[in-house]
């Protein structure tokens, strides 16, 4: 049985019942209060001992500097945890058959003595809070959620579960408190769930660590922000295992992940690195898009046979030999002997398991050997030829033989170009953009390694040049296969010792940085004191961001977002029916665990050549080492709008499972034929914003209408924007894309020429099916003639 505090017109029962409310509220504040004041008090002292860690005395080993950084950053993270569980510190209370009473928060917290004052919502303890139902009360009396603004507690909502009297199926744990937060007007952000969590989200959101975990379920069902919470609590649970290695959450787009990004810090977790699959290839970033038929064939596995055919090819001898001048002298090498040399580095990368250009210095150790053999035994003959002049006196045994300088010649004929270009004959030095241009660019070439291909498809991977942004999203596993196969080239290897030099000499310098530190927190001081500001406390956090930024302490996210090689401790993959069988592989490299969490819905899926199955999807990558759940209550749409959505994909002949209706009520769809769009749009949105008051309205429209769409928005609206706009996701009105609305959601959509979206390709419905399920309030379609 739910019990709100929130009654609008109160008989004299219900006024004498609102009392006993008031009081609930009243002693609940006063614990509330008592938990912020600890919380102000811990945060006090991370800062206090993140300062001192900065002020103290320098070691002279690295191991020190390193221990004392790791260190300093942990409190950093402490402290922003911290500062993140602000906003709702307090989720609610469970009352249990043994009399007490557990609080529960965004973070964990106790008194001086150890004693928990407030439990973390991840804790084994905390899941009866979102599992416990009537029928399997799991110990649990009571389950009380807290509404707080800001500080203060504004309403309860109490679950009391030794009563009988609970509705049909009883699978919606705090049912009043979800409503509620399921009625809030949108923001632009992703809100986090973490006081809403149902039975069948947290038990997703507590499944193990290993193997790939799909979570399936239609629009609103929550899978986005399941598996952000996700994130946290395998943070939380196996922090031991992922604290140095992170965890990587991609997402459809970047103005996704600008929509999610602020869940994760709400929930006390910074050791994640958001990107999209055109993050993964640093320090590319590309948010570029190739036509549907090329981004298909790119996608393809057939392109891993492909690219590796690409490099085989390229492992050549020169047929007619090779001359090389060393010194004066030039020296011919014939074809056997090259191609008995190029057969000898394939057998060693085979061998050793070397990329490809790992294999050139042993390529250039051979040929050298060869040519400076050769050049010595002439010089050699040229000595015993000379007779030393007898004039010199007493020099008559002297061996010119010791005039020569073996290793200079050595290190002379490998500086010069001429050498590198004969190597280059043999086993060239590739890198992944220039294989990947010349097989766009050079139809010869591409006709040799991609035998696999039809003609069609190979002209479909045409690309002219030059051109503004040359790599586009489907490129970014191409080249981070290629990237495998190749290895890093001399110069890459060159810049990273240099890297590592002057690493080396930061970290010799730290101690001296890092002491001045603390005479800048104290002139810090000073100046507010000159100022009136009177007794404060310095935020050692605020004096080791400067030093973040200089790049002494780096955080691990950065770290990680920068290095292509990285291994992530976990995988969350968002929208991941989209990924492209090369995407995937490109993910089972970064993550060599195999610990990942898919999160999607096959009818959603937008390309021609998106798999029927997650079979299909993952057991090229994890055959045997995946399991699925499901998702079946949607809270974002009403009854109503997902009656008609769903009604799309019967029509389409799908038999996907549709999420039944959180809330089964609501406005129902309207439809209209808009013979007059210039005039009809900014009317319909002008009467979705009175509707709605506080939120926002989407226009979803096809690729072609955008911009006359806009334009008419704008017209009623100035603020009205489109996805490529920086504050979109703030913006009351917006236009975008069936495929664009992706993960998003808006308190009202209307859909302009929805006939269009269903005509525009073989997977036309599913585009629909997205916009359709995209409003939480309310669903309009104008129609065109």
């Amino acid at each position: 049985m739910s019990v709100s505090s929130a009654q609008p017109e109160m008989t004299q029962s219900e006024t004498s019942q609102s009392e006993i409310t008031q009081a609930e509220i009243a002693a609940e504040q006063a614990r509330v209060s008592t938990l912020y004041d600890r919380l102000d008090h811990l945060r006090r002292q991370a800062e206090e001992q993140l300062a001192s860690t900065i002020r103290a005395a320098t070691s002279d080993t690295d191991q020190g500097v390193r221990e004392r950084q790791h260190f300093a950053e942990r409190l950093a993270q402490r402290a922003a945890a911290l500062t993140a569980a602000e906003r709702g510190l307090v989720i609610g209370r469970l009352d249990t058959d043994t009399g007490d009473r557990l609080y529960l928060g965004r973070i964990g917290m106790a008194d001086d003595d150890a004693e928990p004052m407030l439990i973390d919502w991840r804790a084994p303890v905390a899941a009866a809070f979102y599992r416990a139902t009537p029928a399997e009360r799991l110990g649990i009396r009571r389950r009380r959620h807290l509404h707080l603004r800001q500080r203060e507690v504004i309403g309860i909502d109490d679950d009391v579960l030794d009563f009988t009297a609970v509705d049909g199926d009883g699978q919606l744990a705090g049912e009043a408190a979800l409503l509620n937060a399921l009625r809030q007007a949108r923001t632009g952000r992703m809100a986090d769930i973490v006081a809403t969590i149902q039975a069948e989200q947290d038990k997703i959101i507590r499944s193990g660590l290993s193997g790939i975990l799909v979570v399936e379920g239609g629009p609103g069902t929550g899978k986005t922000v399941v598996a952000l919470h996700r994130a946290a609590y395998l943070l939380y649970t196996h922090r031991d295992r992922l604290a140095d290695k992170g965890i990587l959450v991609i997402g459809p787009n970047r103005t996704f992940l600008r929509y999610v990004e602020q869940v994760l810090p709400g929930l006390g977790e910074t050791d994640v690195v958001l990107g999209s699959i055109g993050d993964l290839y640093p320090p590319l970033r590309t948010a570029a898009v190739d036509p549907p038929a090329t981004a298909m064939i790119k996608g393809d596995p057939r392109m891993v046979d492909l690219v590796a055919a690409a490099i085989v090819d390229h492992q050549r001898y020169p047929e007619d030999g090779l001359t090389v001048r060393v010194g004066d002298e030039e020296h011919s090498l014939d074809a056997d002997f090259c191609r008995t040399l190029r057969d000898r580095a394939r057998e060693r990368a085979a061998q050793l398991q070397l990329p490809h250009n790992r294999v050139r210095p042993f390529v250039v150790e051979r040929l050298l050997d060869e040519l400076v053999g050769r050049e010595l035994d002439r010089l050699e003959k040229m000595i015993d030829e000379v007779d030393v002049p007898e004039l010199i006196e007493g020099e008559e045994d002297l061996d010119l033989r010791g005039f020569l300088d073996p290793k200079g010649m050595r290190a002379n004929l490998a500086q010069s170009e001429a050498f590198s270009r004969a190597a280059d004959l043999i086993w060239p030095e590739l890198t992944p953009e220039g294989l990947l241009t010349e097989l766009y660019t050079d139809a010869d070439f591409r006709n040799r390694v991609a035998t696999g291909l039809t003609p069609a498809e190979r002209d479909s991977l045409t690309r002219p040049e030059p051109v503004e942004e040359p790599w586009t999203i489907s490129d970014v596993p191409l080249l981070d296969e290629l990237a495998e196969l190749l290895g890093p080239a001399q110069e890459l290897l060159d810049r990273e010792a240099a890297e590592q030099r002057r690493a080396q000499a930061q970290r010799d310098s730290e101690s001296l940085e890092l002491d001045l530190a603390a005479a800048e927190a104290a002139e810090l001081a000073l100046e507010y004191a000159d100022e009136d500001h009177g007794e404060i406390l310095i935020e050692g956090s605020e004096v080791l961001s400067r030093y973040y930024d200089e790049g002494i302490i780096e955080p691990l996210a950065d770290r990680a977002r920068r290095d292509r090689e990285w291994a992530y401790g976990h995988v969350i993959v968002d929208e991941a029916q989209e990924l492209s069988p090369m995407a995937w592989r490109m993910l089972a490299r970064r993550c060599p665990t195999g610990s990942m969490t898919a999160v999607g819905d096959l009818a959603q899926a937008a390309a021609p050549d998106s798999p029927q199955s997650w079979a299909a999807a993952l057991d090229p990558v994890a055959a045997g080492r995946w399991r699925r759940e499901a998702l079946t209550v949607s809270y974002r749409s009403t009854g109503p709008i997902l009656e008609y959505a769903n009604g799309i994909l019967a029509a389409a002949g799908s038999d996907a499972t549709a999420p039944r209706a959180a809330r089964p009520d609501g406005d129902e769809p309207w439809t209209s034929t808009a013979t007059d769009l210039v005039r009809e749009l900014p009317e319909r949105l002008a009467g979705e914003r009175d509707l709605i008051g506080e939120g926002n309205v989407a226009v979803i429209t096809t690729p072609d209408r955008v911009d006359d769409c806009l334009a008419l928005a704008r017209s009623a609206f100035p603020e009205a924007a489109s996805f490529a706009d920086e504050d979109f996701l703030e913006a009351p009105v917006a236009v975008l894309t069936p495929e664009q609305s992706k993960g998003l959601e808006f308190d009202s959509v209307i859909i302009v020429a929805p006939d269009e979206i269903r005509a525009a390709g073989p997977r036309g419905h599913a585009d629909l099916y997205v916009a359709a399920t995209r409003p939480t309030r309310r669903l309009g379609l104008l129609q065109l003639p």
